[in-house]
C-alpha cells in the first residue's frame, strides 16, 4: 500500500466498514476524528488521486432490496468497440457494474461483463435481451451466470491496525 499519513490511516480505519449512514457522513467522520469535514474530503480525494483507495461508492445488498435473481451477463464483444459499449451498458439503471476482462481462449471467449439485477430470472433475461440489442452486431455470443449465494463485500482494510483495534474493543 502506498504510504499514508497518520490522518489518512485514521480515516481508512473509520471508514473501512463503510461511511456513516447519514445525510452528512463527512461531518460525522470529522467529529469522530476531531478534524474539519473539508479536510476529510481533501484527504480522501488525495488518496483516490494517488491510488491508495480506488473508489468511494455504494455497495447495496440486492437481496435485501428484493432483487433475488442477479446474473452476471458475459459477452464476446469486438475488442475495438468494447470500451465504448461497456460504458453504455454500465450506464443502464439495472446494471450495477460493467467491466472489461481478458479472454481466456479457447475456453472463455468473453471480454465484457455486466451485472444485471432483477426480481426473477425472467426479468433478468429480458434485461439481458435489451443489452443484446444495444450491443447489436458487435457481440457474437453471451451467457448469464446467476448468483447462487451472497458473498460478503469488503473494502480497504488495514489489517495490522484493524486487528489491534479489534483487540482493544474486546478488552473494553
Amino acid at each position: 500500500m502506498k504510504s499514508l499519513t497518520e490522518l489518512d490511516r485514521r480515516i481508512v480505519l473509520a471508514t473501512q466498514c463503510g461511511l456513516p449512514l447519514t445525510p452528512r457522513p463527512y461531518e460525522v467522520l470529522a467529529e469522530q476524528l476531531g478534524v474539519d469535514a473539508d479536510l476529510i474530503r481533501q484527504r480522501m480525494q488525495h488518496m483516490l488521486d494517488r491510488g491508495a483507495i480506488r473508489r468511494i461508492g455504494v455497495v447495496p445488498n440486492h437481496y435485501k432490496l428484493g432483487f433475488r435473481a442477479n446474473g452476471m451477463s458475459v459477452w464476446d464483444v469486438d475488442d475495438d468497440k468494447v470500451a465504448y459499449l461497456g460504458q453504455r451498458i454500465g450506464g443502464l439503471d439495472f446494471v450495477s457494474h460493467a467491466y472489461r476482462r481478458p479472454r481466456r481462449l479457447p475456453e472463455w471467449p468473453y471480454n465484457l461483463f455486466a451485472m444485471v439485477h432483477g426480481k426473477t430470472r425472467d426479468e433478468v433475461a429480458g434485461k439481458v435481451e435489451l443489452i443484446a440489442g444495444i450491443l447489436g452486431d458487435a457481440q457474437r455470443q453471451h451467457e448469464v451466470l446467476f448468483s447462487t449465494r451472497v458473498l460478503k463485500k469488503t473494502g480497504l482494510r488495514l489489517l495490522e491496525q484493524a486487528v489491534e483495534t479489534s483487540r482493544k474493543s474486546e478488552v473494553a
